[in-house]
């Protein structure tokens, strides 16, 4: 298939990458309104470049677009490509409200389009293990499921871009953009979230309106507690590691970035020493965690194929717009309860 990208920035970059990488996909096209920024994108990796969208999305060719825009100026990019009859795969968080990622949904229906999310931390073999334990029921009862993302951002990172930090175009702060892969990967493993009460305040930034920390107490439809705890003022030298934690009455995994840290069952299947062998790596540094720029883009590449097989073989995606609602849908309610004195916000 042939791919569009919007947005020539840092992720852009990463997404042309990943498209040349792929199997299934080629990068056909950039468009940025900074006409400089899509050009000097589409030179390296011969594309054609537009600072036009109209015309950009005008080309027969281009069959599938991501967009990599500011996390609130998803909507109407998204929404133009759908509109114009191409599919769509938009970066986290898919949009920074629920109410927006309805609109997208239903104007992807309208058109017959496939609407996509980038949820790549879904896409490593830690996680697959993880969530093939946890669907084949190894926990016993769920008690316990909790994420924690301490990281850490300067004052420089904030100062560089003027949507930083902002409500409008940010969508919030440590949780709706540091965090937020790592809260989709606490429901996608727990489950559906019931309630939240929670806690957040600026500690550590300037000239930003947004948290940079926040704790949430969290209940989940089976019943299980937890916490989600999302920081951008939480100083490392070489970063912490995003850790998704589940417990339950027979087992306990504790996954810190892409490797465990505890693997632990009543019931010892036989994979499990393979599992311990080759994905027990303790404290690495952690991806992101202080250096937004130090990810990996194969997880973007892993994901872009699932999206472009789905399309192919006439299915919804594993990472559709319905599965990237939800971690928004979770963050909402988390900042209502925070905004509100820590009420109980109910999904």
């Amino acid at each position: 298939m042939k791919f569009g990208i919007i947005g020539a920035g840092m992720i852009g970059h990463f997404h042309a990458k990943a498209i040349t990488a792929m199997s299934g996909g080629e990068l056909h096209s950039v468009f940025d309104l900074r006409g400089e920024a899509a050009e000097k994108l589409a030179a390296e990796y011969g594309a054609k470049a537009y600072s036009d969208m109209a015309a950009f999305l005008a080309d027969p060719e281009l069959e599938i677009v991501t967009v990599g825009t500011p996390s609130g100026a998803h909507l109407d990019p998204s929404l133009a490509a759908l509109n114009a009859g191409k599919h769509v795969i938009c970066e986290k968080p898919l949009e920074v409200t629920v109410e927006r990622i309805d609109q997208l949904m239903a104007a992807a229906k309208a058109n017959g389009k496939t609407l996509a999310a980038v949820l790549n931390r879904r896409f490593h073999p830690g996680m697959e293990a993880f969530k093939n334990a946890s669907d084949e029921g190894r926990f016993g009862k769920l008690t316990s499921a909790s994420c924690y993302v301490k990281w850490y951002r300067d004052q420089a990172y904030y100062d560089s871009a003027g949507w930083r930090g902002t409500w409008a175009l940010d969508g919030g702060g440590a949780l709706m953009n540091q965090s937020i892969h790592t809260v989709d990967a606490l429901i996608y493993l727990a489950g559906p979230v019931k309630a939240v009460q929670a806690s957040m305040a600026c500690l550590a930034h300037e000239r930003i309106e947004v948290e940079d920390i926040v704790v949430a107490i969290v209940e989940f439809e089976s019943g299980a507690r937890g916490v989600i705890e999302g920081s951008t003022c939480t100083w490392s030298k070489d970063g912490h590691p995003a850790r998704v934690q589940l417990a339950g009455t027979e087992g306990s995994v504790f996954l810190a970035d892409e490797a465990f840290e505890i693997w632990d069952f009543m019931n010892e299947k036989p994979e499990d020493a393979e599992i311990r062998s080759t994905l027990m790596k303790g404290q690495a540094a952690g991806l992101g965690a202080n250096d937004p720029k130090a990810i990996n883009f194969y997880q973007h590449q892993r994901n872009f194929e699932e999206v472009v097989n789905a399309i192919q073989e006439g299915r919804e995606t594993n990472v559709s717009a319905a599965e990237a609602r939800k971690p928004v849908a979770v963050i909402r309610a988390i900042y209502e309860s925070a905004q509100n004195g820590g009420k109980r916000v109910e999904l």
